[in-house]
Order: structure tokens, then sequence, then C-alpha cells
């Protein structure tokens, strides 16, 4: 049996921005419970519909592989920030918790102390049968110490979904577009020419940032971890964003970023021309955006001329098991079947739309260029051909794995961006201020 239960809000105010770890409980009675028709019963948590009918549809792939050790999953979809939330508060009341939890990369190190303390099972075992076909470094961004405490779910490399048919109509050619001068030249143009947005100037989600920050050789962190969110490449960074809204060629979008339900409407409307986001955005245009089925063209990110990475993988989930659960060691073994196994790895594209990370899948055609499959039907181009086509040039964001990146990402999307895009407050300055504060709040 299989379940799902979807809340749209939480009253989850008050959360503690320390993780305090006192003797914790799962959801699930006993050890080693069973139903009565001898399945295992785990609970999982996830703060996105789409990953919902993903683990829906591999514990039946569990199930019929395991007929004598079935699994009965059920799955609650919370809100992003309220489960995150949720999640803090039962890791604190040590009561509450699910078996299993999605947990996004930005908020991973707030389970995950400096100290080792964690809620999370060590999945090191669990994830040997499979690890030497996952690329290392999206194991890296859930390891801690030598120990890995959730499964990856793709690269999630930046690339870039342009409107060609919107493009076609202004006269402007996606495909010259390599350099975020160049991006900058077709932004404005278009701008000017249709009086409508072209790309997406963020302030709610700290997405796009990291990409320039990492192009320009930089990070969030000093070489000793400490927070430098005002360093010269994370200033360069944010200048050449601001010139690009001043220019015309970004701007602020409803919602705060691409993936909120009210931005889905306005780029599906055909208000936004050209979304730079990791490649797991395929699904969001094809499940929240039908009318734009055949309009869209997927390309590579810009580069900076002479920069350090093509790309890197953005953004990401880090799914996790509670070690308190009674359930826990079958529940890691079918989490690696889930998350990390061949036949997972093909799912994560045909079901969700994500690049694996199991990279062999990029380089089979037959599942990579299947006629039939929904995201080839929707998109005017191949993702694999755009991925192939930089997978030799996808950095690792080291700022991902950084223990106070969750303190970082918050002053971010709920000052810093908006100062910046909205507010029209000088890059330098709102940076300056951003590092005084984080300085003040975490000691860095």
């Amino acid at each position: 049996m299989i379940g799902r239960r979807k809340f749209t809000a939480l009253a989850t105010a008050g959360v503690a921005s320390a993780l305090v770890l006192p003797a914790c409980s799962g959801d699930s009675e006993e050890a080693g419970t069973t139903t009565e028709g001898g399945a295992v019963p785990l609970n999982m948590w996830v703060f996105a519909e789409l990953h919902g009918t993903y683990y829906e549809q591999m514990a039946e792939a569990w199930n019929e592989q395991n007929p004598d050790r079935p699994v009965e999953l059920s799955v609650t979809v919370y809100p992003y920030d309220d489960m995150h939330n949720k999640l803090q508060l039962a890791a604190n009341s040590g009561s509450g918790l699910p078996d299993v939890v999605d947990i996004e990369v930005s908020k991973f190190s707030n389970f995950v102390t400096e100290d080792g303390r964690t809620p999370l099972m060590d999945l090191t075992e669990a994830a040997e049968p499979y690890a030497d076909d996952i690329v290392q470094a999206q194991l890296d961004l859930y390891s801690r110490d030598g120990s890995l405490y959730g499964f990856t779910t793709h690269v999630g490399a930046f690339v870039t979904f342009y409107n060609a048919a919107l493009l076609e109509a202004a006269g402007i050619d996606y495909t010259t577009i390599r350099t975020w001068d160049d991006f900058q030249a077709a932004g404005t143009a278009y701008n000017r020419a249709t009086g409508k947005a072209f790309g997406v100037a963020s302030t709610g989600v700290n997405m796009v940032e990291p990409l320039l920050v990492a192009q320009h050789g930089g990070n969030f962190f000093d070489e000793d971890g400490g927070v430098a969110v005002n360093s010269p490449e994370v200033v360069q960074a944010l200048e050449l964003e601001k010139r690009m809204q001043e220019a015309g060629a970004i701007s602020t979008i409803p919602g705060g970023s691409p993936d909120a339900e009210e931005a889905y409407g306005a780029i599906n409307r055909g208000d936004y021309a050209a979304i730079v986001y990791p490649a797991w955005y395929t699904s969001r245009f094809v499940d929240y955006m039908p009318d734009l089925a055949g309009a869209i063209a997927i390309a590579p990110a810009p580069v900076l001329e002479g920069g350090e990475v093509a790309t890197i993988g953005g953004g990401g989930t880090g799914t996790a098991v509670i070690d308190s659960s009674p359930n826990k060691d079958f529940a890691a073994e079918w989490l690696a079947f889930a998350k990390l196994s061949p036949e997972a790895n093909v799912a994560v594209w045909e079901v969700l739309g994500f690049d694996p990370a199991n990279m062999s899948v990029w380089e089979d055609e037959a599942v990579t260029k299947n006629p039939e499959n929904k995201f080839n039907k929707y998109f005017r181009t191949n993702l694999f051909d755009t991925l192939n086509e930089v997978k030799d040039e996808i950095g690792h964001f080291d700022a991902f794995t950084n223990p106070n990146l969750p303190a970082v990402d918050n002053i971010f999307t709920t000052v810093t961006w908006t100062e910046i895009f909205e507010n029209d407050v000088p890059p330098q300055d709102a940076l300056d201020q951003a590092q005084a504060d984080l300085e003040n709040q975490i000691g860095a």
C-alpha cells in the first residue's frame, strides 16, 4: 500500500536556528515493525509533490522485485519552508520524526552539526553496492567527516531554457548566446523589441549566484571556512547581475524565483523568455507550464569569458533516514535502491526529468532519446545533448558543504537579493551588510 498526504500550510514559527539533539524517536511504533500483510511501513516527508510521485513508483518497483520484503510507503508532501521547519522542530524535540525525509542541499547542514551530532543515519554501508557508479561530487554534498548522510537525487547542472518561439518572433537567435555578455545583449534587444522581460533576477532563492560566483573562481566562504560573502568574486558576480538588470536583460519575477507557483503562470504566459536554472527545471515546464510545449529549447548556461568553470550542479536534495527509526536498516536498503540503483537513475530522468547522478545514463540513447518520453516530446532540443556538451566542464561549488550555508542562504534570500534587485542598493554595500550581519549571527 502506498499513501500520500499533502499539506499547504503549517504553523511552524519559532524554529531554533541551532540543532539540539535529545534522544529521538520516529513515528513508527516498535523496532522492526511490519503491517499485517508483512510489509514494512515507512513514513516519508517531501517538499515537492513530484518527488512524492517518484518515491511511490520506486516503492512499487521495489515490491515487484522483493515480494517477500515489501515496503508500505506513506508520503506526506509539505511546502518547502514548512517541511524543513517541521523537521527542525521534530529533531529538537526528539519526537514526531519521519522514517525517511528529503532535505534540500542548502538546508542539509542544519541537520549535521560540526561536532558530528545528527538525527540522521550513516548511509555509507547502504550506498556501497552503487557508489562506484555515482558522481563522487554528488555523494560529497551529503557527506560529513567521512560519513554519508543523504542520497543524491541528480547532478542539477545549470542550463538555459529559452522560449525559442518568442525569441524567433523578436529576431533573436538563442544559439548565438555563449557568454553572459551575449546573454545581456540578447536580453536588452528582446526587452526593447517587446517590452517584456528576458531573464530572471531572483530575490527569493540563491540559485544563479553560486553559478556566477563559481565562474568567477570564488566562494561564499574563505579557505578556513569563515563567511566571506563580500569577497571580490562575490561582489563581481552580483555586479554582473545588477548590470544585466539595469540593461533590461533580467527582471524580478512574481514569487521571487522561477520555481514558485506565481512564476509558473508568468512564464507560461510568455512574460519571460530565458530561464537559467538547473537541469531539473525540465519537470516544472512539463508539469506546470503546458502551454509552452514545443516552444522551449534547452542550451548551455552562459559562461564567463575566461571563467573558472562552465557550469556547476545547482540545488539538490539529499534523502536521509532518521537514525532513531525502528525500521532504519530496511529504510536505508530501500532508499539506496530508490535513489542510487540503475533502475532509479533511469527513473530519475523518465519520471522526474532530472539529470541522473549516474552519468552512464547520459550516454544511453535508448533512454535519453526515447521519442515517447514526455520530456523529449515537450522540448525542442534534447537535454542530454546539452549536458554531454558541457559534462567535462561541470565544476563543484565547495560552499554547498559548509555548515554555515543555511545562514548565508537565509540572509541572501530574505534581505540581500531584495536590497540589490528591488531597492537598488549597490552590491558592494548590500554584501558588506550581509557580511556584518552574518559575523554577528554566527561569529564568522
